[in-house]
């Protein structure tokens, strides 16, 4: 046992890279302005990144690390009636574009993830995002896929095994739900 931590431990640590670490450093900065803006942040994601984007906008709504203001971050997998009729009617493939059509302004952010990069409604979502003016952020691993080159900041994790990718991110998000919270609320 011991060994499997030491080796799972020391591969997190090879994935925060300096220009890593520096696009988290930027990300939050994103963010921060955003919502000192009073733009919403949405998140989204399939399978386990989808249980990532809700956990991500819980942090931000809800708190991190102390009590204070809440801020608007939207999980666009958390609105099931939404996502099934849609899906039903229409296709799976545009469930989120659908729903930043509806919601999304410029001076927003759409947040995604996809360890594999190759999610289909998620790159459809990117696309929708650049149409209506909104920022967006990557969080991906494996090669990228094309949601690499499609985010204005990308936070690529340089590992081809999806459970340290996922990892790798709720170690990311944290952090940058962290700094975020300091950013806006330093005296908290």
């Amino acid at each position: 046992m011991n060994y499997w931590i030491e080796d799972k431990l020391s591969r997190i640590t090879e994935a925060f890279t300096n220009d890593y670490c520096k696009s988290i450093e930027v990300v939050a900065d994103v963010i921060t302005k955003c919502f000192q803006n009073g733009n919403t942040l949405f998140i989204c994601g399939n399978g386990g990144s989808a249980s990532d984007a809700q956990h991500i906008a819980a942090e931000f709504i809800g708190r991190f690390l102390f009590d204070r203001k809440g801020l608007p971050a939207i999980a666009l997998v958390s609105n099931p009636a939404v996502l099934t009729a849609w899906s039903n009617d229409h296709e799976f493939e545009t469930v989120f574009s659908r729903q930043l059509e509806a919601l999304g302004k410029p001076g927003d952010i759409l947040w995604v993830i996809s360890t594999s990069g190759k999610s289909k409604n998620v790159i459809l979502a990117l696309e929708a995002a650049k149409k209506i003016g909104i920022q967006t952020i990557g969080m991906t691993g494996n090669n990228g896929g094309i949601l690499q080159s499609l985010t204005d900041h990308s936070l690529f994790v340089e590992a081809n095994h999806t459970p340290l990718v996922q990892e790798i991110h709720v170690i990311t998000y944290h952090r940058i739900c962290e700094q975020v919270e300091f950013n806006l609320f330093p005296k908290a």
